[in-house]
């Protein structure tokens, strides 16, 4: 069979025929139509549907809104004098297709959700354990990596089942395993762990590790495991089974009549040998894309503590005949479409895990499973998009993601990937970079945690609004403005807060265009965004006003943090 892609996970990243459809359509949003008004409500699908003024309740499982505690002095103190945020203008010829305005509601009342601390991190090959790169003593990694705040760091993807090998015994590699010049089979050692360790120590990261189910060994993997929560510690948060083992009757790495009940008998034997070497750490599984396999694991009878996990790339009919709106093509990226079909895949996920009382983690995900460029990599496209993704995951209640990357050169290199080094092809300079996707994953990362606000929105075009209380009284929120930022004029918003703000902290992410490959910028560098205290205000803030009226430029995404009295 041919290589596959170390980013893009394996090839049966195909949509799941069998697996729940939702009624897609392919709708780019009309500027001249106002959206219906809609309430995110949060649990699986949150959303209630305004009909001759009764709310009536679309989702199954959602929890019971709180009102939170804001601050509602009736005197301000005077207001002081501002630093304003300088936003990049619209394109130039300005207005060109107007946008209807958005108007938002932020309620006191919580979904039931919350933006994790650690939400988003990367997945990275088995194999990747094994590379110098993955060191605190790496100050290109370190400072790379930090701008996702404290990640979790996946090793997992086609390597751990095909050319990964775990010894603690300096053993030499097996002979039936294959690479290539570009995938190399590699031994992974105690020693490699404790490396990947220090880079841990740099980021306060965690980890998640795959074990070699392709091959069969339970001994081995628990080994694995022994060593792994003797050097980790409590940076290891999970050990995982095999890589996409719903794939493994098809792809050969079991024959043909292998099956899900197959499966559960070699799990539990590995889940047995595990909990024998080190019963704190949890199995994160099944990490399939295939929704069969997830309610049998949600029920599954593991000794230890279980996370459930599954993979999504929403965009991956490589060919566009099946179900042309799956297409990686740039027209079904920014389109509502794949917001909508996502929501509802990514809630059926969670139903079983839900009903079973299990933490729920998106453990591998990217626009596209396809090899190979299209017209999504790299792009600014894909930045928007992955913001949208990653916030959007957290409110429905996916409390950890991680977007399969590359250690490989960006020349040549797998282009889904959110990092990549410099230099030649296959060979590496030291340099670290970010592609656009990169500082779409920032923007989320680098938000303190808090509890997600109900925010009711209506028109936009193609937008998508988000509001997280925090801990230290603070309310931010979060405006995806998708469309065009070549051809849309600014989106005017009129914004109505629960209380009276006293400050209105700003950041933005800005590109040229939809396919622009290198314009991505944070606040006008590439870098991920300043400390909230030092960010300046909002342009035509009105201070101790619930209501807050300002224009978006188009293909921005926008994190705006107030505070209240106290």
């Amino acid at each position: 069979m041919p290589q596959q892609n170390p980013a893009r996970g394996s090839r049966a990243q195909q949509p799941d025929t069998n697996g729940p459809q939702p009624p897609r359509r392919l709708r780019r949003a009309d500027p001249a139509k106002a959206r219906r008004k809609k309430w995110i409500a949060g649990g699986i699908a949150g959303a209630v549907l305004l009909t001759a003024g009764i709310a009536v309740p679309l989702a199954l499982n959602s929890s019971e809104g709180e009102k939170v505690s804001i601050a509602a002095a009736a005197t301000l103190p005077p207001e002081p004098e501002f630093a304003y945020y300088n936003q990049a203008g619209p394109p130039e010829g300005s207005p060109l297709n107007a946008v209807d305005p958005l108007s938002l509601d932020i309620s006191a009342t919580t979904t039931g959700t919350s933006l994790p601390k650690g939400l988003v991190g990367l997945s990275l090959e088995a194999t990747d354990l094994a590379d110098p790169a993955m060191s605190g003593d790496n100050p290109e990694m370190v400072q790379s990596l930090s701008g996702l705040g404290q990640p979790l760091l996946r090793f997992g993807g086609n390597a751990v089942d095909r050319r990964f090998f775990w010894t603690s015994a300096n053993e030499p590699i097996p002979g039936h395993l294959q690479g290539d010049k570009a995938h190399p089979v590699r031994a992974v050692t105690p020693a490699d762990l404790e490396r990947v360790n220090t880079l841990l120590t740099a980021l306060d990261a965690t980890i998640n590790l795959t074990v070699d189910l392709g091959n069969y060994d339970p001994a081995r993997a628990a080994d694995m495991a022994a060593h792994a929560d003797r050097i980790f510690g409590d940076r290891l948060v999970g050990i995982t089974v095999g890589n996409e083992p719903n794939g493994y009757a098809s792809n050969g790495l079991r024959d043909s009549s292998w099956t899900i009940d197959d499966y559960f008998v070699e799990l539990k034997a590995y889940a047995d040998a595990i909990y024998a070497s080190a019963p704190d750490v949890a199995i994160v599984g099944p990490g399939v894309y295939s929704h069969s396999w997830w309610e049998p694991f949600a029920n599954a009878d593991l000794p230890q503590k279980k996370i459930f996990s599954f993979h999504h790339y929403p965009l991956s009919t490589c060919d566009g005949k099946n179900d042309p709106t799956g297409e990686p093509i740039l027209a079904n990226l920014m389109s509502q479409n794949i917001h909508d079909h996502a929501d509802y895949y990514r809630g059926e996920a969670l139903k079983p895990a839900n009903e079973a009382g299990l933490e729920t983690w998106l453990t591998e995900t990217g626009v596209s499973a396809c090899p190979g460029s299209n017209e999504t990599t790299k792009t600014h496209a894909s930045a928007l998009w992955a913001a949208d993704y990653a916030i959007s995951a957290a409110q429905l209640g996916i409390t950890r993601l991680s977007f399969h990357s590359s250690l490989l050169t960006c020349q040549g290199g797998p282009p889904m990937s959110a990092i990549c080094t410099g230099g030649a092809y296959l060979q590496p300079n030291g340099v670290v970079e970010e592609r656009a996707n990169f500082f779409g994953l920032s923007m989320i990362a680098e938000m303190a945690p808090g509890q997600f606000l109900q925010v009711s929105e209506e028109g936009g075009g193609i937008s998508h609004s988000y509001s997280v209380h925090h801990d230290d009284g603070s309310i931010s929120v979060v405006l995806v403005n998708a469309n065009n930022p070549e051809t849309d004029a600014q989106m005017q918003v009129s914004l109505k807060l629960p209380a009276k703000p006293l400050t209105a902290a700003m950041t933005q992410m800005t590109g040229a265009s939809y396919a622009s490959e290198d314009s991505t910028m944070i606040d006008g560098q590439k870098a991920e965004a300043v400390p909230v205290a030092e960010r300046l205000t909002l342009p035509g803030f009105a201070y101790g006003s619930e209501t807050q009226e300002f224009a978006l430029t188009a293909g921005t995404v926008t994190v705006l943090n107030f505070t209240f009295q106290e």
